[in-house]
């Protein structure tokens, strides 16, 4: 099952052209099997986010985007933001709370190094990145950013190899444009958040970049259980 983990739409994200409907249909049209809806720092209503996936019989999941001092986190499973989120030990403690579900997006962010080239400050600046604190408390990093660059999205899954973390896919769509060029496939298919925050809990999911126009999966989760079994 193919799903889009981090959209955005207006005017709930104000800086989204795209509306709930048309970020539902042309996610369809793109061979995505669903979405999540993940405004920044403000949460659908449930019965809205029922209504929008009934109206087009389409799986539509409730998320939201977190601004924290550690970077953007994407959650799952929480029904409100209260305030003191934006410390990510304190947002950690809601979403355990809630049973539910916490991905680090696009960790290339104000961590990548100034000079790609070279190796030795690239491998600093793995490291540096491994030690945010928010890390400990997420299901995966989001390897494969829609709207990052080529070199942005390969820091972000030799992020994934280096803490032995499995990565997730989502477009980050604002615009039309934006629309299905990556997506999180899942093993199992799900029909509600909490299928979604139990999957990703389990690591049962890969990125899969949808650019070339046939689905490249990149199974970072193998090399996330390869670390595990070796830990012991």
């Amino acid at each position: 099952m193919l799903v889009d983990l981090h959209t955005h739409t207006r005017p709930l994200s104000w800086d989204s052209y795209l509306t709930p409907d048309d970020l539902v249909e042309r996610s369809k049209q793109a061979g995505l099997d669903g979405i999540c809806l993940s405004e920044h720092d403000y949460l659908w209503d449930p019965r809205e986010v029922a209504e929008l996936a009934k109206r087009h019989n389409y799986p539509v999941f409730p998320a939201i985007e977190i601004n924290t001092d550690d970077g953007h986190i994407l959650v799952y499973g929480i029904d409100k933001y209260v305030y003191g989120m934006h410390r990510s030990h304190e947002l950690a403690r809601h979403v355990k709370d809630a049973k539910g579900a916490m991905v680090a997006a696009h960790p290339y962010r104000r961590q990548m190094p100034w000079y790609m080239e070279d190796e030795r400050d690239y491998e600093e600046a793995l490291i540096r990145a491994s030690r945010n604190p928010a890390y400990q408390y997420c299901a995966g990093l989001e390897a494969l950013n829609g709207r990052g660059t080529m070199k942005e999205n390969e820091f972000s899954r030799r992020l994934c190899e280096y803490m032995k973390m499995p990565g997730t896919a989502g477009t980050d769509s604002h615009s039309r444009s934006d629309i299905g060029r990556c997506a999180t496939e899942f093993d199992r298919d799900l029909a509600s958040v909490e299928d979604l925050i139990k999957e990703l809990a389990a690591g049962r999911f890969r990125p899969v970049d949808m650019t070339g126009g046939t689905p490249h999966r990149l199974d970072l989760t193998a090399i996330h259980n390869a670390g595990q079994s070796a830990a012991g």
